[in-house]
């Protein structure tokens, strides 16, 4: 299989391609990929480019683009809003995941438990991108820098979000929940869980409250298992 790699300016138009130096590097010493070798280009924006080298230079390799296919965006799309960790390798690490398994949108929250209060997103979109190219996905997923909770949740269409808290009450499956026609939010709290005031301003705006499981499950486990949630859904609904 062709190697993939990002370039976020390319066009229908584009005929030609140059690898900016760390990537031609990579592709000519890593890679040996030489003169005549297919490779893929992906734009971000539902943009798949095949392509061959038409010179294997480890400074600016370059490309002659040989076909282009634009992959629809999901009709249905998921956007997942968590409260990032203190520790933030495991947000790392849900990036990664949730990219490969498939999301459109991640808002990071900022809740009255939360360990982290700010979030630069540079690293991240880096493993985002890193996760597209290996996943062989055509779009990469927004993703937004931190909003206060209760700021955030005035802005979402309460029909199609969804609250996975701890506390007591009724909660309904998520998956029992999900529409396949319909795009969906899905909140994940901090590591101390929603405040339940939080709950209750949610609760209020119309968002219903869903569980993920019986088991207690971290932060970047429950995010990664409600996006998870949501495909398997889709898919056995759409049978």
């Amino acid at each position: 299989m062709p190697h993939t790699f990002f370039a976020p300016d390319l066009t229908a138009e584009t005929s030609t391609h140059t690898l900016p130096e760390d990537e031609s590097k990579h592709a000519v010493r890593v890679l040996r990929l030489s003169a005549g070798d297919a490779v893929v280009l992906v734009n971000g924006r539902g943009g798949v480019f095949e392509a061959e080298v038409t010179e294997a230079h480890p400074k600016r390799c370059q490309l002659r683009i040989t076909q282009h296919e634009q992959v629809p965006p999901r009709p249905a799309p998921i956007h997942l809003a968590v409260a990032p960790t203190k520790n933030l390798d495991r947000m790392e690490w849900l990036v990664e995941k949730a990219v490969e398994i498939g999301v459109d949108r991640i808002t990071f929250l900022r809740c009255a438990r939360s360990e982290r209060r700010d979030l630069k997103l540079e690293r991240l979109e880096k493993i985002a991108v890193s996760a597209l190219k290996q996943s062989s996905q055509a779009w990469l997923p927004q993703m937004d820098e931190m909003q206060d909770f209760k700021a955030f949740v005035t802005g979402v269409v309460p029909e199609t979000t969804f609250i996975a808290h701890l506390e007591e009450g009724e909660r309904t499956a998520l998956a029992q929940v999900v529409d396949a026609e319909a795009g969906c939010c899905v909140l994940i709290g901090p590591e101390g869980d929603f405040t339940p005031d939080e709950i209750g301003a949610a609760f209020t705006l119309g968002i219903r409250p869903v569980t993920l499981g019986s088991s207690r499950l971290r932060t970047e486990t429950a995010a990664l298992a409600a996006v998870h949630t949501v495909h398997v859904a889709r898919e056995l609904g759409g049978r």
